[in-house]
């Protein structure tokens, strides 16, 4: 086994470790499961501090090069990652949000106070042509969230005929007036955003009669049909998803084609003191990991409830909100929710995207929050600079994934990653045959301290090699800056079968993925 580049010395890698292989991976190749939707690669664009505002857009006065106003160094940066989706405007920024004032000439839309976010001004320059503009210059589907918190029904309605109009009505023609023809692509549309919190603090049985009233108004032409989401729960509650399924029955006037879920991995669990970004102990970087984990219980404890309501398996079960949330950076606005980036971060990408794979008979969508400046970022700007995160190093590694088809597999032998009274399995895995035919293993090694082998066996295929690459570094909380934007990078790797046999071994606190040959 070798690393193409320099790392093998500094981490001690030698083919001799084959040998010591105590962790299995079976992988049936002879029984495809389901596809992994290219959306579970997903991003969220709120109308939250420099997320949209700087670090998207800038204008097309701006310095900054720029297409149309959006940024050509963070577009090129989110081509390389082939962003299937975007979610927009919100997020609780979302039932507040007026369509109708991100419309015509941008030096006469109204300014509006950001009352969710900082308390910032909302120039409302971005807004619904300047959206589906960067979601065609991405080649992303849509997904627009609607404001059911503070607008109306008969709002949301004109919005979808604004969109996907056809014909001569006043609202199609206001469209053209406005600098587009033709309707806009609306892939998906969501009535609302956290119905239980800031989407106006209803309960499910509330949130339902809302959810059918507005759903039976929101109509678009036959061939162009967005599928509609309803904003269900999060964490343990899985009364969202369970009353949604049993009480929303699709019929010629109703639809509804996916419920929402958010959790947010919080190192502390408190979200008073969330704990840092940077500079934290040990027992954080297990903390978290211990609460990103619980992602698999939540899906499995909501796909039980929505498979007894839902047996054909018709309602989708869209993460559209998830991800790492810390700290504030000091001198940073507490309403940016600006946040430095570490390989605990891709640690935690990668393993909530094994996680999704292994649904992907439900989840068929997620959004990580967020794409720019926000959260656990693809990438952080500061003015004209630009740097990219360990998490968007991890989406790159990931792209073959896409519209993959997983395979079943098994783990044994996994040793445990023991601090204190906390542990996790050491080892994490996905596998699948990428839409070119190739069969693709991630390995996720969440022990910062030891590495792990790992035995690869894959039924019905004869292997003789493995190559692709791998994320590490030597800190936990390493981690790229303005200053030095290549501090942590994906570097290649490979390694050979032994007559037949197959061992990867996985770095401490890394993530490997591979093409097997």
């Amino acid at each position: 086994m070798r690393f193409i580049k320099p790392l093998a010395a500094a981490i001690g890698l030698c083919a001799s470790s084959l040998v010591f292989a105590n962790t299995q991976l079976s992988v049936d190749t002879t029984k495809p499961g389901p596809v992994i939707n290219k959306n579970i690669y997903g991003q969220f664009a709120e109308h939250l501090g420099r997320g949209v505002y700087e670090g998207l857009w800038v204008g097309p006065d701006s310095k900054i090069p720029n297409t149309r106003g959006w940024r050509n160094d963070v577009i090129g940066a989110l081509k390389e990652i082939k962003v299937p989706l975007v979610r927009w405007p919100g997020g609780c920024f979302a039932d507040e949000y007026h369509w109708r004032d991100g419309i015509g000439p941008r030096a006469q839309r109204p300014v509006k106070v950001n009352t969710n976010w900082g308390g910032v001004e909302e120039n409302n320059a971005v807004g619904t042509h300047e959206f589906f503009d960067l979601a065609e210059i991405l080649g992303a589907e849509t997904y627009v969230n609607g404001n059911l918190g503070t607008g109306t029904a008969q709002e949301m309605a004109e919005w979808m005929e604004y969109m996907t109009g056809e014909g001569k009505s006043t609202l199609a023609e206001l469209r053209r007036k406005n600098g587009r023809d033709k309707p806009f692509r609306v892939h998906y549309f969501a009535i609302g955003n956290e119905a239980w919190g800031c989407g106006g603090n209803m309960t499910p049985e509330f949130y339902t009669h809302l959810y059918k009233q507005y759903a039976s108004f929101l109509k678009a032409p036959d061939n162009n049909k967005p599928k509609l989401i309803a904003s269900g729960g999060h964490t343990e509650d899985t009364s969202w998803a369970d009353h949604l399924t049993a009480n929303v029955k699709p019929n010629w006037s109703l639809r509804m084609d996916a419920v929402s879920f958010h959790y947010y991995t919080l190192p502390t669990g408190d979200w008073k003191v969330k704990g840092a970004a940077l500079q934290f102990p040990e027992t954080e970087w297990m903390s978290t990991l211990v609460n990103t984990l619980k992602m698999d219980q939540f899906i499995i404890n909501n796909k039980k409830v929505m498979d007894k309501n839902d047996p054909e398996k018709t309602v989708g079960f869209y993460v559209d909100e998830w991800g790492t949330w810390f700290d504030v950076e000091k001198g940073e606005n507490p309403g940016f929710l600006y946040q430095q980036n570490s390989l605990r971060d891709a640690i935690v990408a990668a393993l909530n995207l094994n996680i999704f794979h292994k649904h992907a008979d439900r989840v068929h969508m997620s959004n990580i929050a967020q794409m720019v400046n926000v959260l656990q970022a693809m990438i952080l700007t500061d003015k004209e600079k630009m740097i990219l995160t360990p998490t968007y190093h991890i989406y790159k590694m990931y792209v073959p994934f896409q519209d993959a088809t997983s395979f079943p597999l098994e783990l044994k032998n996994v040793p445990q990653y023991t601090l204190g009274k906390q542990s996790v399995p050491a080892v994490s895995a996905t596998a699948a045959r990428s839409k070119d035919g190739k069969i693709y293993l991630a390995l996720v090694n969440t022990n910062p301290n030891k590495a792990e082998t790992v035995d690869i066996d894959l039924a019905g295929v004869k292997i003789n090699s493995a190559s692709g690459q791998v994320l590490t570094a030597k800190a936990m909380d390493a981690h790229n800056t303005f200053a030095a934007p290549n501090s942590i990078k994906p570097e290649a790797y490979s390694a050979k079968a032994n007559n037949g046999k197959l061992a990867l071994e996985l770095p401490a606190k890394s993530v490997v993925v591979v093409e097997v040959k």
